[in-house]
Formats: C-alpha cells, sequence, structure tokens
C-alpha cells in the first residue's frame, strides 16, 4: 500500500542531512534529476563496492571493463535500440502535459487538468547529441541508455587479451540515460541513472543452472545490504512483457512507500546480442572450446541492478521512527557495513581540552579500523546522538570524565552508544574497535 507521507519524510531527511538534492536546484531545477550529497556519495559508493565484491572481485571468472558513455550509433542500431527503445506517450489537448499511457491505467483523461488525451504514440528514450563540429545527421550520436552495449562491443577484446574459459562474465558500473516521459518518485525513475551489470556468457546447454545460480546470488547481495526479505518478492516476467531480447526475466520487486515496483532485473538474452552485433560488422563474436574445437555464440544471462533504485531501497527499508524519553526520535536502521558513517566519536564538553585531546586520541585509534569514523563536539551529547541516529551512524563513542580516571575502575573506558537501541555500555577501546570490525565485516 502506497505511503506518500513516508515518502516525503525520505525526501526531506534525504536533503536535509546531505544524502540527495535537487539537480541544480538554485536555477529551479531539472525533472528527473538529482544529485548526491556528501552522505549519499558514501552511501552509494558502499552499495557499488558491495556488488564489485561480490558480483566480480570474489569470483575468478568476472572480468571488469569501463566502457565509453558515447558510442558508434550503429551500436544503437544494431541492438534495436534507435527503434525499438520507446515508451507509450500520450500528450494532453488543453494543457499540453505529456504522460506514459501506460501509467494512466486506460484513463482518456489528463490527471492534471481533466482535459481530453490525444493518441497514443511510441517516444524514443534515448538522448540524441553530435559529435565533433557539426550537426548535421552525420554527426549524430546517443548517449548509451544501458551499459550493456559497451560490454558486449568489448567482448571479443576480453576474449583476445585474456583468453578466459567459459563460462565468464564481464561487469561494469556506469551512468546511463533516458529520456523518461515523466520521471517520478523521487530517484526511482531518472533520467541519467547509475546501473551495476554482468552479462554472464555461458554454453547454451547450461543457462538454466547459471540463470538459478545468478538469481541466488541476486538474493544474498539483497541480504547483505540489510534489505529485508520480507520486501523483496520476484515476478516471472510473461512473454508478452519480456524485453525483445529476452528469452526469460525474472524481475526484482521491492515494498516502496509508493508500491510494490521493479528494483533489479535477471535476463536470459540467449545469444540475440552477440549475434546482431556480428551480423551487422561481419566481425566474428564466436567461442572456440580448445578442447572439443566446438566454436559457437555464447549465450548470455544478465543481472542488471540499478544503484539509485537500490539506494533509494535502503532508504525507504531503514526509515524508523520511535519514541526514547517521550520525545519522536527519526533513525536509519541501516546495516553497519552500508552506513556511510560507521561510529562517531565525541568529547562529553568541547570546552575541556583533556576531554577533547583524550577524544581525538580514540578518534585515531578506531579510524585504524575504518576511515569513516565521524567527529562532533557541537551542541550537547543528546543533539549529537540525533544527529547521527538520521544518517544511520550504528555506533556513538562518547569520552567522559571518567575515561580520565574520575572514577579509577572506569579509567580508560569510553560510552558507547547503539543506534537501534540507545542503550549504552561501557568499553574500552581496544573492545570499540572489535566490536566496530566485527559489525562492518
Amino acid at each position: 500500500m502506497a505511503d506518500q507521507n513516508l515518502m516525503e519524510k525520505i525526501i526531506s531527511l534525504a536533503k536535509r542531512r546531505g544524502f540527495i538534492f535537487p539537480g541544480s536546484e538554485i536555477y529551479g531545477g531539472l525533472a528527473g534529476t538529482f544529485d548526491y550529497g556528501p552522505l549519499g556519495v558514501v552511501l552509494k559508493e558502499n552499495v557499488e563496492h558491495l556488488w564489485l565484491q561480490m558480483f566480480r572481485d570474489d569470483r575468478d571468472d568476472i572480468y571488469g571493463v569501463d566502457a565509453t558513455i558515447l558510442m558508434n550509433p550503429k551500436v544503437w542500431e544494431a541492438s534495436g535500440h534507435v527503434s525499438g527503445f520507446s515508451d507509450p506517450l500520450v500528450e494532453c489537448e488543453e494543457c499540453k502535459r505529456r504522460f506514459r499511457a501506460d501509467h494512466l491505467d486506460g484513463s482518456k483523461k489528463c490527471p492534471e487538468c481533466k482535459g481530453s488525451l490525444g493518441d497514443v504514440r511510441q517516444f524514443n528514450m534515448m538522448f540524441k547529441t553530435h559529435a565533433g563540429s557539426t550537426e548535421d545527421t552525420s554527426a549524430v550520436v546517443y548517449l548509451r541508455p544501458e551499459t550493456a552495449g559497451g560490454i558486449f562491443t568489448n567482448f571479443k577484446h576480453v576474449v583476445d587479451s585474456l583468453h578466459p574459459k567459459l563460462p565468464f562474465g564481464i561487469a561494469q558500473i556506469g551512468k546511463a540515460f533516458r529520456n523518461e516521459i515523466a520521471p517520478r518518485d523521487f530517484i526511482f525513475r531518472l533520467r541519467e541513472l547509475s546501473q551495476m551489470e554482468v552479462e554472464y556468457f555461458v554454453h547454451p546447454s547450461i543457462w538454466e543452472s547459471a540463470f538459478e545460480e545468478w538469481r541466488k546470488t541476486m538474493h544474498l547481495f539483497a541480504e547483505s545490504l540489510g534489505l529485508p526479505q520480507g520486501m523483496v518478492h520476484e515476478l516471472e516476467v510473461s512473454d508478452a512483457d519480456r524485453a525483445h531480447y529476452s528469452k526469460r526475466t525474472i524481475d526484482f520487486e521491492f515494498d516502496y512507500p509508493f508500491g510494490r515496483k521493479e528494483l533489479w532485473g535477471l535476463a536470459y538474452r540467449g545469444d540475440f546480442d552477440l549475434a546482431v552485433h556480428s551480423r551487422a560488422t561481419n566481425i566474428e563474436l564466436s567461442y572456440l572450446n580448445e578442447e572439443t574445437k566446438e566454436k559457437f555464440i555464447p549465450h548470455v544471462i544478465e543481472p542488471s541492478l540499478g544503484v539509485d533504485r537500490t539506494v533509494l531501497a535502503l532508504l525507504a527499508s531503514a526509515y524508523r521512527e520511535d519514541d526514547i524519553g517521550g520525545e519522536v526520535r527519526t533513525y536509519l536502521a541501516l546495516a553497519p557495513r552500508i552506513a556511510p558513517v560507521k561510529a562517531l566519536v565525541s568529547p562529553l564538553l568541547k570546552n575541556k581540552p583533556e576531554l577533547v585531546a583524550k577524544a581525538r586520541e580514540v578518534r585515531a585509534e578506531l579510524k585504524k579500523v575504518h576511515s569513516a569514523i565521524a567527529w562532533d563536539d557541537n551542541g550537547n551529547i543528546g543533539k549529537r546522538y540525533r544527529r547521527q541516529d538520521e544518517i544511520g551512524t550504528p555506533f556513538c563513542v562518547t569520552v567522559d570524565f571518567d575515561t580520565l580516571g574520575e572514577t579509577p575502575e572506569l579509567k580508560d573506558t569510553v560510552t558507547l552508544r547503539h543506534r537501534d537501541t540507545g542503550e549504552q555500555e561501557r568499553l574500552t577501546i581496544s573492545e570499540i574497535a572489535e566490536r566496530i570490525r566485527s559489525a562492518i565485516q
């Protein structure tokens, strides 16, 4: 069930605490664009680093590339994007607003002014620009609508340079651009987005087992991110709704505040991509099995994950409100490995040099465990805790007079506060370091 109030709270927190800002807002903004702020950058990077670890670095059969955003337009002609990468568009005859027809539930009335809607037409979503000094048709290029194209055009280079044995995959993280008719729902549907994709090349006989392997990996990734299991669902996409290149697709859907929508996708693309590029270029894009001497065009399994939709899912699932001491508290229950800040270190009072000096020492020790150890001595300790709660910091460490030996048996111990419960305990610095190390693994 949609919860617009929750969505508004998430958007407000994201802006207030430096996660995500409206793009070029001082000039009135641009629909479908958002900028990641200081904390949002780190949260996004943490998602990407975990993906790289699980989908590339922990495996011996995945190779990385970083393909260009601008490509020869013939790439997109061959792939079918120039002719078929489109959405149904309808325009209001009164206010001239444009909408995706498939988002209107068959209504013939404008959702804004209630005027009559015109006929539906297909609208190509690729951004068109020009390369070079002229702006005629010969100079037309496109901002890539997906990152997969650059993987397929580099398939032969990877095979020729590294001679990988099948099955193997090529992975990359990169920007994609889609001229959405009606971008909406914060960072869910954007005109500029980040994708994490693997194209996994297999013998046609094993595609089903490879597909199942990647299905399990995607669920494991969701678990590792800290996404609640009950909020992630599989949808087997019907023949009529699959992309033209797909022979089987599973949509991983998530319960966003605005309803259950696609989070990630897992597709069996067959040999479509390598075959069409081979025909278009007259360059052989087959694979030779050196042992059996069998030559064939590999089939492809594609786990495709949107970074921005993942970040939104994390914020939505982590948002919490509770009551501590009669006061409503807002916090983000982010998994420690994903949280942009792992721990805060504070002196109890900022005007006591001895407390500040000791707190600096403690922070320096904890930064040996992880670099994302914050410092805050502004305002009272309660306000510092609230600020860290809102950005999802799992631990707050406070240096007080007992740390300095005011109570002899507590000397060289500090207060560790836990974000989710608000509970506190006295521990040594080495014990806290181990707590942090264990939590972020």
